[in-house]
């Protein structure tokens, strides 16, 4: 819904979208016409590859469409029935689809032409342009028509005549027009924004995926979530495997040569012995600090004795750029769900200090409509991208095993702010562990 408090503000902007209604429908109707065209031509071929380009043409009018139309609508932008189309080759074919870019003509052919999505669009896009376009352009005719007759009354009396019909003979009798100019202005006023809802809700009943189109986009989201997962959960197996190839075993392999060494110079000379079995002391030492440190990557003591927001804060301690930390949280979520939040805020940290030259840093966690937002921005270069490195791609990953999302706003010269939503639901403050241990 558009939120502009001053009524005189809403029914402007009102307007403004009323009128830009008029050239959207034109638009789509000029690539209806386009479409069917090209169908009509297909018996010689060329049609073919002419209505596959025009796909994506008229799907980003109707995804514009949907857009616009959620502005008027309680529930927000229209969802869009296409299934993803992110351009990741090797995700999308996890889950069966392949990217637009990546198909063969052929394949773009039967993907257009067995679509229902495309088809309901290029119904939306016929319907808008001949009849729907009547309701949404009907508060723009109202004050169009209500303003030209006051004009009318006022002054074009004398040089026009009333609707191409006649001219009034004097003033008196031309401003009885300003009734029904006060009529449509005031039914304008009072009823516009019905009128918008009204086309918004039309617009939704066929731009909207129905429910077949919504579970198979679940299915595929789900699918590629689980191949998301089971990468990461891989690549995880691997660096721990090989930090404890190079890191504790190596120096336990060493412990125990130095413990055998020490045993044949024992005899032979103890002062040498002692010195080696102070080096397997050292060692092991070592050794254990490197393997709890392996603990706490996988899951940090501090995150299940004091939850997410005595982690955070612990964290927020040990990192090299002062970090303001703001958390609002009247429980705790799962431990799965806390731990991947925990592990995201630890990567946008470790990037801000590596690469954004911030001087500051700062978190904010809270908790609403049964999700849990983060916000953690710093004020260095900015520049973040998805396609730059693996990092912010790898906090995606992780939060989509849990239905969660991450935006990046992050201009250049700064500053950057990574959004996360996670859904989920808080444990009682009481039964957390952490109140547990207090």
């Amino acid at each position: 819904m558009l939120s502009t408090d001053h009524p005189t503000a809403r029914r402007t902007a009102l307007l403004a979208w009323s009128l830009l209604f008029i050239p959207l429908a034109a638009t789509g109707l000029l690539l209806t016409v386009l479409f069917a065209i090209a169908l009509g031509l297909s018996s010689i071929w060329i049609g073919l590859p002419i209505a596959v380009m025009l796909s994506p043409l008229i799907r980003t009018l109707a995804d514009t469409h949907r857009r616009t139309l959620g502005r008027f609508l309680d529930e927000g932008p229209i969802p869009t029935p296409y299934g993803p189309q992110d351009g990741l080759l090797k995700r999308l074919r996890a889950t069966g689809h392949v990217a637009w870019r990546d198909m063969s003509l052929s394949q773009r052919i039967r993907t257009t032409l067995s679509s229902t999505a495309i088809w309901r669009d290029l119904a939306w896009l016929l319907l808008n342009g001949t009849v729907g376009v009547l309701l949404g352009a009907l508060p723009a005719l109202l004050v169009v028509y209500g303003v030209y007759l006051v004009l009318h009354a006022l002054v074009l009396w004398r040089f026009v005549p009333l609707f191409g019909l006649e001219f009034f003979d004097d003033q008196a009798n031309a401003l009885l027009t300003l009734v029904p100019a006060a009529l449509l202005l005031a039914l304008f006023w009072f009823f516009g924004s019905a009128m918008v809802r009204g086309y918004a809700r039309l617009g939704r009943w066929l731009l909207a995926p129905t429910e077949k189109e919504r579970l198979t986009a679940r299915v595929a989201q789900l699918a590629t979530s689980r191949a998301d997962t089971i990468d990461a959960q891989a690549s995880e197996v691997r660096r721990i495997e090989r930090d404890l190839h190079d890191g504790a075993q190596a120096r336990l392999v060493a412990l125990g040569m130095s413990l055998g060494m020490a045993e044949e110079m024992l005899a032979r000379d103890p002062d040498m012995a002692r010195r080696m079995l102070s080096e397997a002391r050292e060692t092991t030492r070592e050794a254990l600090t490197e393997l709890r440190d392996l603990v706490r990557g996988i899951h940090p003591p501090v995150l299940v004795e004091r939850g997410l927001d005595g982690a955070v804060r612990a964290l927020a301690i040990t990192q090299q750029l002062p970090i303001s930390v703001d958390i609002d949280l009247p429980g705790r979520p799962a431990d799965p769900v806390e731990s991947a939040a925990y592990f995201a805020v630890v990567e946008v940290l470790t990037n801000a200090a590596k690469h954004s030259g911030a001087e500051r840093a700062w978190v904010r966690i809270n908790y609403g409509r049964d999700r849990m937002v983060i916000l953690v921005g710093d004020d260095g270069r900015g520049g973040a991208d998805f396609s730059k490195g693996t990092g912010l791609q790898g906090i995606r990953r992780r939060l989509a095993a849990f239905d969660g999302t991450i935006s990046v706003v992050s201009p250049t010269g700064g500053p950057t702010i990574v959004t996360m939503e996670l859904p989920c639901a808080l444990s009682s403050p009481k039964t957390s562990p952490s109140s547990e241990k207090a």
